[in-house]
């Protein structure tokens, strides 16, 4: 994979990366807590960043690829022109969405800021750890409408291929 496939893919390579780091620490606190009777303390709140993190990265990265749960067994029903008119109203309403979760994420980021907030344990400040919210939703914000833009204005033989193996 070169450089710009993993630039273009960034969110991805960050949410795996989390991924890993969520399953390597929960898997390490199980072999701890039972196997040696000594629980990893930091555990939870690492498991809890990385969750948040996997979270709000792998959105983007799923409006990109189409690959949010959907259910389209009416939407198949519909006309081409009616189609057309439920994809604007669907992109007016998540991209609300986006904008007062983006909102409210920038509130409470400067709320930890502010505060001077941070983790009991390992001391992380917590603007670090929620500052993911805003970031995440400006990456689905423009995923999303990278991938609305796509399919609505240019033609299928047009569109170009994203591979599913980046």
């Amino acid at each position: 994979m070169d450089n710009k496939k993993i630039l273009a893919n960034l969110d991805m390579v960050c949410a795996g990366i989390a991924l890993v780091v969520l399953i390597v620490v929960t898997f390490g606190g199980v072999i701890f807590r039972y196997l040696l009777d000594s629980p990893i303390i930091w555990a939870e709140e690492v498991q809890l960043w990385c969750f948040l993190w996997v979270t709000f990265l792998g959105s983007g990265a799923a409006f990109r690829y189409g690959s949010h749960v959907a259910i389209e067994i009416v939407y198949e029903l519909l006309p081409k022109a009616a189609k057309k008119i439920l994809d604007v109203i669907i992109y007016v309403i998540v991209m609300g969405i986006l904008i007062y979760l983006l909102i409210l994420g920038g509130d409470l980021l400067a709320l930890m800021v502010k505060i001077g907030k941070t983790t009991s344990i390992l001391q992380i400040p917590m603007w670090f750890i929620n500052g993911i919210i805003p970031v995440g939703c400006i990456l689905m914000m423009v995923s999303y409408t990278y991938s609305f833009y796509q399919g609505f204005f240019v033609k299928k033989d047009e569109a170009p291929a994203v591979s599913k193996e980046a």
